[in-house]
């Protein structure tokens, strides 16, 4: 007879812990964000690279922009991070890169998809939505050694500033995108069939954590 998920005790480095029903949740709703921003985005690579510009096309890219923003935002809500001011911080640019692609798509006469192609100084507001990305990849390569989000945390800031100084040749520009969202379906293809405990991490540590950030509230 198997024992439940919630009755295994771990143990980790502050103590012991079991990992709930509304833990595995979190991990699977983490994933299905990752899941969504790489099925979105890689759609939309696909469709700017593949087919010839059209106000339709444009459009679908755009409403593509929005489920990975979402789904993005979806994942940095869940996802575990030892470090709290990290995860705020992530969530921050998140934010700020959510609020700079709504006011440009609501202000330029164009898509928000050309508009960042045609004025790349753009990409310092859009940008932090990439750099909270870029952050998840980060963290991932640190967690879990995965060689897709080692070549994925260079790659993104790399397209992103070559775009911005107009460093790189379109064709260049073209093939990192590519690579990116290969990389970004293959990451998170990955994440789906990987075991839920270790996208948990030691409970302990946030437990420990906490309870140092009450000590803290407590005596001032």
């Amino acid at each position: 007879m198997q024992s439940s998920p919630e009755s295994i005790i771990y143990q980790g480095q502050f103590g012991e812990f079991t990992i709930t029903d509304h833990d595995r949740r979190e991990v699977v709703v983490y994933r299905t964000g990752l899941a969504i921003a790489a099925l979105s985005f890689a759609l939309a690579t696909l469709l700017v690279t593949t087919q010839a510009p059209s106000p339709g096309l444009w459009q679908l890219v755009t409403v593509l922009f929005a489920l990975f923003t979402a789904g993005l935002g979806v994942s940095l809500w869940f996802i575990h991070i030892y470090l709290r001011p990290l995860h705020r911080a992530l969530q921050a640019f998140w934010a700020i890169g959510t609020i700079a692609s709504g006011a440009i798509a609501l202000t330029y006469p164009e898509p928000l998809p050309l508009a960042l192609y045609h004025h790349p100084l753009l990409i310092l507001g859009v940008g932090f939505t990439f750099a909270a990305l870029t952050g998840i990849y980060f963290k991932e390569a640190f967690c879990f050694n995965r060689l897709e989000t080692k070549l994925l945390t260079p790659l993104v800031p790399l397209l992103l500033l070559g775009h911005l100084f107009g460093g790189l040749p379109v064709g260049v520009e073209q093939g990192l995108l590519i690579i990116w969202a290969v990389g970004f379906l293959v990451f998170s293809g990955r994440k789906v069939v990987q075991a839920i405990p270790p996208d948990l991490g030691d409970k302990s540590v946030f437990a420990e954590l906490q309870r140092q950030a009450q000590a803290r509230s407590a005596a001032t």
